[in-house]
């Protein structure tokens, strides 16, 4: 069955409090999107591989990887949402297959954990990765001043790739955005898919901050 993957890196250097986005700052001498789209690559090259970029990152994003090994990928301009940027990618996808949505700042993504994601898709209809939270999980009461104790057995954090049909895709992305729609899966739950959990890694970061980008150095040694 055709891989595809939509990378979706549309981030800001807010919290790394760097005037460069997150996933162009270099991580061991390249950018931490090369390292991202080198995962899927090495999963199987021949997934084809959808970058969701702000328009005017186009071209920065050219120059950072001129003499970089060319990774075949193409490019499509990202929208005000995470939402909008991965609805905008799916609407380029033409060719019925398998579809990964990853975040562009988890370059620490094991390409064997990406060829897992897509064979158990390809059996059960959809696949997204998860951990097990390591820590004690409270919610907050609808006041936001008590709160009670859910059993962290059962409670999962949720990572990407989240891996889909096309057909679901496009049925589920054909909705008006909201606000509960804070991830894809979400998104294609909503139309009534069971959502199917994969083990994750705990070294698949998203990074967000100086101290995540600083781990993820010490990972990749």
């Amino acid at each position: 069955m055709k891989k595809f993957a939509i990378i979706v890196a549309g981030g800001s250097g807010q919290r790394m409090l760097s005037a460069v986005p997150k996933q162009f700052l270099l991580l061991q001498g390249k950018p931490v999107l090369y390292h991202t789209i080198s995962a899927f690559y090495q999963a199987d090259p021949h997934t084809e591989i959808i970058l969701v970029l702000p328009r005017d990152q186009f071209d920065y994003w050219n120059s950072l990887i001129s003499e970089l090994p060319i990774i075949a990928h193409r490019l499509v301009e990202g929208g005000n949402s995470r939402f909008h940027s991965s609805q905008n990618a799916i609407q380029t996808i033409n060719e019925d297959g398998l579809v990964a949505i990853h975040d562009g700042v988890r370059p620490l993504i094991d390409p064997e954990l990406i060829t897992k994601g897509f064979r158990s898709a390809e059996e059960k209809g959809n696949a997204v990765l998860a951990v097990a939270s390591k820590d004690s999980v409270r919610m907050l009461s609808a006041d936001n001043i008590g709160s009670e104790h859910l059993n962290r057995e059962s409670i999962r954090l949720i990572q990407t790739p989240q891996i889909f049909t096309l057909k679901d895709l496009k049925e589920a992305f054909k909705q008006e955005y909201a606000e509960e729609f804070t991830d894809d899966a979400r998104v294609v739950e909503s139309i009534g898919v069971t959502i199917n959990l994969v083990e994750g890694s705990y070294k698949n970061i998203k990074i967000t901050t100086p101290e995540d980008l600083l781990l993820a150095e010490i990972l990749m040694k």
